[in-house]
């Protein structure tokens, strides 16, 4: 065993946006770092979700706004696009980015492992690769490994007629009549992409609402927008069962109503996801899961053994790319000094949807903030009203706020329109910061911005809005 261990300081399993920053955190603060990846650097995030998905999207959009050219004054005939060309591009920025991880960890001095690890004991890791297989012994060990899309009974992706993400990123034809069983951020993310490409599309949605983490008044509005554009919505809908043909898929569905079949030539499935923690070894150290099969950590991601830590998807959710790169600098400044690791508020994480128009949102939802707080103010501008979103055609959408009127906190952000992923990162900062409507109401607003519409939905929760 002696000449295939490898010793070090951390070890992480898994190189996605958790894994990688935790590596490159560690390896910057002098201690000696592995990191273990069993496919690709940078993880499904760099190479299979935020990042391939964006790319796409924004083909989408440039395709829609040379569409309607004619309302900017400029004519464009003949406007067509190439889905294969869509992807290539896609796969290139994926490609580059993922090389660029592997040029930081290589600059950091990280040692990077090809392998699938598992804990043979608390501090040493066994990593089998089609190299053979090595060990990894260190002193701390975190768990970044990830989810991957989960799979419910009769509803597996084959890659053929059902798509999970990996099969809709990397299409080699267009759907005729597509459905989309979920309606998360991935799902609607990709009902747009494939709506622009003029796909007959219609999402399906066990709860009540789409995007259901949403505030309500942003999945009425989307829903109301994407309707308008041809997308068709069955909500309070459960899929029972799929029947798949060579030339179709046929889904029986439950609500209300009863029970229909309806018939498509394609299905993405985006019901959530489940962690990959099969073949981790987590029962050998006696690492704690939940009901989900999460592993359960602390403020400060420890699992229940001190000196194993868990960041990313696989602590659960939110499961967002930045919320595992922000547990990444917590656990290690909890390895480098367990009493200064400031523990993550997960109501101060920024969550953003990529469709037509974009989401973007933070804190409590309204319902959310009435059922725990006792005086709440409100305030909301439409960017109808705001000079730049007419000038750039883009009106669609507001900016809405919630405050607590006891404390005058900012306890909660939900927007919908043009580029708000953007913009969330303002309120963002004010929560940090702790800002108050006091401090929010006495910012100076950039002339002419989209930003204008976030001061004026502050001043309206304070009935001082100008522009409505």
């Amino acid at each position: 065993m002696s000449e295939n261990m490898i010793n070090a300081d951390v070890a992480i399993i898994g190189a996605g946006p958790g894994g990688y920053v935790a590596a490159i955190q560690a390896a910057q603060a002098g201690l000696k770092t592995v990191i273990v990846e069993a496919e690709h650097l940078g993880g499904v995030c760099l190479n299979w979700g935020c990042i391939p998905t964006k790319a796409i999207l924004k083909s989408a959009q440039v395709y829609s706004l040379i569409k309607s050219a004619d309302k900017y004054g400029i004519a464009c005939d003949d406007v067509s696009f190439d889905l294969a060309r869509i992807i290539e591009r896609s796969r290139g920025v994926a490609q580059q980015l993922s090389k660029g991880v592997a040029h930081l960890l290589k600059k950091n001095r990280v040692e990077v492992v090809n392998g699938y690890a598992q804990f043979k004991q608390k501090n040493l890791l066994e990593v089998t690769s089609k190299e053979g297989m090595k060990f990894v012994k260190a002193s701390h060990v975190v768990i970044a490994s990830g989810a991957k899309p989960r799979s419910l009974p009769g509803l597996h992706a084959d890659g053929v007629r059902v798509w999970n993400y990996k099969h809709a990123l990397a299409a080699k034809e267009l759907p005729e009549k597509l459905a989309v069983i979920g309606s998360g951020a991935i799902g609607i993310e990709f009902a747009n992409f494939y709506l622009a490409l003029g796909v007959d599309v219609t999402v399906i949605e066990a709860m009540g609402s789409i995007l259901p983490q949403e505030d309500q008044d942003i999945s009425d509005y989307a829903v109301k927008q994407m309707s308008a554009r041809g997308m068709k919505f069955k909500v309070a809908t459960k899929v029972t069962q799929l029947d798949r043909t060579d030339d179709n898929v046929t889904i029986t569905i439950e609500n209300e109503s009863g029970s229909d079949c309806l018939v498509f030539s394609h299905v993405i499935t985006a019901t959530g996801v489940t962690p990959n923690t099969h073949n981790l070894g987590l029962d050998t150290v006696d690492v704690t899961l939940d009901e989900a099969g999460f592993v359960q950590t602390n403020g400060i991601c420890q699992t229940s053994i001190p000196t194993i830590y868990a960041i990313g998807d696989v602590a659960g959710a939110p499961c967002l790319a930045h919320k595992a790169s922000h547990e990444a600098m917590i656990c290690i400044a909890a390895i480098l000094d367990v009493n200064k690791a400031e523990p993550l508020n997960r109501k101060r994480i920024p969550a953003c949807t990529y469709c037509f128009p974009q989401i973007a949102s933070v804190g409590y939802t309204e319902a959310q903030a009435r059922k725990k707080f006792n005086d709440i103010k409100v305030g909301v501008f439409p960017f109808q009203a705001n000079g730049k979103a007419l000038a750039i055609g883009r009106p669609e959408g507001f900016s809405k706020v919630i405050f607590n009127n006891e404390s005058g906190e900012l306890i909660g952000v939900h927007m919908i329109g043009e580029e708000v992923t953007e913009l969330i990162q303002g309120f963002s900062i004010a929560q940090t910061l702790e800002a108050t409507e006091s401090e929010l109401t006495h910012t100076v607003f950039a002339h002419p911005t989209l930003s204008e519409a976030m001061h004026e939905s502050v001043l309206d929760a304070y009935d001082k809005a100008i522009h409505i």
